[in-house]
Order: structure tokens, then C-alpha cells, then sequence
């Protein structure tokens, strides 16, 4: 694997006068350690096509593309080009496509530039990336939401964020986003990444984490959207009881007939949102699915 060293990255930066742009959350990864440790993290090999977003200087890029068949890359900034034309020439397996990553359709890019192959209607595709920090859940959320045809997305992100993902109910990091993650796919953490291995240093601790997406939740929910706006309410008010965080759907279900409907499934009504697991997220949203369809009839 070819790797620039801190010294030639600063000269190829100097050579095209680029400058980092801290709205873009622009840290370069120049460790090839850790390069090795996300690739091997995603599992490529020659029948996988990649989807990397943000492709820095390139370094990443490269590793990906001396194991997978196909690397598609979405790069916001266009200035990087000549970067890249450099960093990465003699790769032909690599598709550079210029825009916002949250503004483009993924399965549909992937579809094209594999020729259906993979992405809309085809095989399911890899995400590797370091991401640009500033936008790490929305990327995140955007790529689970839309139900892409993804089977892992290995990604640099804080460390913070990272722990929320891998928290476990009743801790201070566990929250919303833990349990749309853990609805949508298989967390777990890859490594741990010093500042150290990044130019410039960021401000803040990373880690790689590793996400699985699922063919199915886990959980059964008739509603997904019901589902996540009880967590959101459990979530909003953490130091309020479920009975006071669901007040919001009195509309469907009275306070009282809520409390009663919790303890027949076994769910303490006074306990707050943040000590329930998936299963019993599940269990509260379904309850408010039912007394919904029961307003209908």
C-alpha cells in the first residue's frame, strides 16, 4: 500500500496551495495501521464495490481500491482534483463524483457507475469512510433511513459519537440515535484513533466502528415512524417517566389507559425513557399503534 508520510502530504498540499477548510471537517489520514485496520474491518475483496465519502487526500482511497473491484467516491470539494489526479493515478477501478453526499441518491450513483451491477435493483455495496465530523449522524441516519441496498459501513467518526452508538441502556451515552442504529444494524466498535495520525490534528478523539445493516429490525413494529416518535419523546425529557414523556400521544391513549396498558406488558410506567431496551421500545410503540388502529374502528 502506497502511503504518503506526513512530510510529502504537506508537500503535495503546498505544491496545489490547498487549504484545509475546517467547515468541512477536513482532517487527512496519513496512518497505515489504521488505513489497514478499517479496510480489514470491511471485509473487501475483489466482488465489492465501495462507496467511500470524503476522499481527503486520497490515501484511504487507494488501500480501498487495491482490494476491492470497484471504489466509487463522493467528494465535496472540489479543489482537491488535482490532489487526486496525483494521489491517485494509475488506479483505474476508481470513480471521483464531485457534490454533496446527502444530496445524491447513493444506490442510484452506484447503479450507474457499476452499470446495475450493484446499488438500485442490484448487489449490495460497502461504505467506507472517514467522515467529515460535522455531518457524521446525519450521514449516518441518512444512509439507514433511505433504506440503501448497503450490507456494512465501516467509518471513522468521534469518539463520542462512537460510544453513544455501542452504548447500553441506563448509561449517560445511551440515546436516540443508540436505538435507531441498533434498529437498523449491528454496531461495533474496530479501533480506537489518536489525533496523532491526521493532518491537521483534530480537536477531538476518533474511532472507527463497524455497522452491519440488517435485512430486518430486529424488533417487530408495525409503524417505523410511531416507533421512532415514542423514542424521540422518551429521549426528549430524559429526566421525566414514560408516563409524562408519552403524554404527547393523549390524543390516542389517556394517561391513565397508557399506565395500565404498561404494566400489563410488564413495563414500569415510572421508569424513564433511557432504561428501556429495543425489545421494549418496540413494545410501547406497538401500544400506541393499536389504540390508534382502535380510533379508527
Amino acid at each position: 500500500m502506497k502511503l504518503y508520510s506526513p512530510a510529502t502530504v504537506r508537500q503535495i498540499i503546498d505544491k496545489y496551495k490547498f487549504h484545509f477548510q475546517k467547515s468541512l471537517g477536513q482532517n487527512f489520514l496519513i496512518d497505515g495501521n489504521i488505513i489497514n485496520k478499517i479496510v480489514d474491518g470491511a471485509g473487501i475483496g475483489r466482488e465489492d464495490t465501495v462507496l467511500e465519502i470524503g476522499a481527503g487526500i486520497g490515501t484511504l482511497t487507494r488501500a480501498l481500491a487495491e482490494k476491492a473491484g470497484k471504489v466509487v467516491v463522493i467528494e465535496l470539494d472540489r479543489k482537491l482534483e488535482p490532489i487526486l489526479d496525483e494521489t491517485l493515478a494509475g488506479l483505474t477501478n476508481i470513480e471521483i463524483c464531485w457534490g454533496n453526499a446527502l444530496k445524491l441518491n447513493w444506490d442510484e450513483l452506484i447503479r450507474e457507475k457499476t452499470d446495475g451491477e450493484y446499488g438500485l435493483g442490484g448487489r449490495p455495496y460497502k461504505i467506507v469512510a472517514n467522515l467529515p465530523y460535522y455531518i457524521t449522524t446525519p450521514l449516518i441516519m441518512h444512509a439507514m433511513e433511505r433504506h440503501y441496498n448497503v450490507s456494512r459501513m465501516v467509518v471513522m467518526i468521534q469518539k463520542e459519537v462512537a460510544e453513544r452508538l455501542t452504548a447500553v441502556p441506563g448509561t449517560k451515552d445511551y440515546g436516540a440515535l443508540t436505538v435507531a442504529v441498533n434498529f437498523y444494524s449491528l454496531p461495533g466498535l474496530v479501533t480506537y484513533v489518536p489525533k496523532t495520525v491526521f493532518i491537521p490534528q483534530p480537536e477531538v478523539e476518533s474511532a472507527v466502528i463497524k455497522l452491519d445493516i440488517l435485512t430486518n429490525p430486529p424488533v417487530k413494529v408495525p409503524d417505523e415512524n410511531i416507533f421512532f416518535e415514542v423514542v424521540k419523546a422518551a429521549f426528549g425529557q430524559r429526566r421525566k417517566t414514560l408516563a409524562n414523556t408519552l403524554s404527547k400521544f393523549s390524543d390516542t391513549v389517556g394517561k391513565a389507559e397508557l399506565i395500565n396498558l404498561l404494566k400489563e406488558a410488564d413495563i414500569d410506567p415510572g421508569r424513564r425513557g433511557e432504561t428501556l431496551t429495543l425489545d421494549e421500545f418496540a413494545v410501547v410503540a406497538n401500544i400506541i399503534f393499536n389504540a390508534k388502529q382502535a380510533i379508527k374502528i
